[in-house]
């Protein structure tokens, strides 16, 4: 049985981490899974959102601690690519050209709710629960930490990092972790609808805005930074997509790039 499973919904593909038995816990194998997959969709110009979603009862429960537990015989320099390999995976995540959607149900704890913080647009179910029980064990929340302070904010996760006490899904929603926080039934419906959304824009004006986002998100504002910006327009809008757009809503139809939601 393969540990991630692809299904296409329109534009938007969905990998489904698929270790049930085990809440969809990380290891190796499905690390590089997810990997590669994202590898190959990126060059994939008819897939327009990734989305992230686990099979079973929970969305993801972190670190599979067997594997930890082997880890930590290791010597220091393996230790460090073992654990380089997840934070690889979530800079890729979180700088992919194309839009991230996390659906999660369930429990989403430490290693999981860092690929939920590394999305881009976090859609949760009513029941479900994020929870940072790194220090409990004695372990730090290390490569996830960059993700979660942007995603929350550092007051808020200097509180779940260092306490390890659970976050509700409404609770995530109230602090601006979660975008949408619905019932189980409408989960899927609600991720459908955001990635319909995200298929109508131009796929290389989504690209550009996340690095956008990646450049101003914790830049200071000043006359540097609007020159930066400026330019940044200038030559998007120079470029052929950004006349299709222009084109297409003056002649009011559709751009040649929409996708189906």
């Amino acid at each position: 049985m393969p540990v991630l499973e692809r299904e296409q919904r329109g534009a938007a593909t969905w990998l489904w981490l698929n270790r049930p038995e085990i809440r969809n816990a990380l290891n190796e194998e499905l690390t590089t899974a997810l990997t590669d997959a994202l590898n190959q969709l990126e060059v994939n110009s008819t897939v327009r959102v990734v989305v992230l979603a686990g099979r079973g009862q929970a969305f993801c429960a972190g670190g599979d601690l067997g594997r930890m537990q082997a880890a930590a015989k290791l010597t220091e320099e393996k230790a460090t690519q073992d654990a380089g390999r997840f934070a690889k995976l979530l800079y890729r995540i979180h700088a992919f050209p194309k839009p991230v959607i996390a659906r999660v149900h369930g429990a989403a704890f430490a290693g999981g709710m860092g690929l939920v913080a590394a999305s881009d647009l976090v859609v949760t179910s009513e029941e479900a629960e994020f929870c940072l029980p790194e220090t409990k064990i004695g372990l730090v929340p290390a490569m996830i930490s960059p993700y979660l302070v942007k995603a929350m904010g550092e007051q808020q996760a200097r509180r779940y990092m260092l306490t390890g006490e659970k976050l509700s899904a409404r609770d995530a929603f109230r602090l601006g972790f979660a975008h949408e926080c619905v019932p189980a039934g409408e989960l899927d419906a609600c991720v459908d609808k955001l990635a319909g959304k995200l298929a109508q824009a131009g796929p290389q004006a989504l690209a550009r805005t996340k690095q956008l986002l990646m450049r101003v998100g914790k830049a200071p504002i000043s006359p540097e930074l609007g020159e930066q910006t400026a330019a940044v327009l200038a030559e998007v809008r120079a470029g052929e997509e950004a006349g299709e757009g222009i084109r297409s809503f003056l002649e009011k139809r559709k751009p040649s790039w929409s996708g189906s939601g």
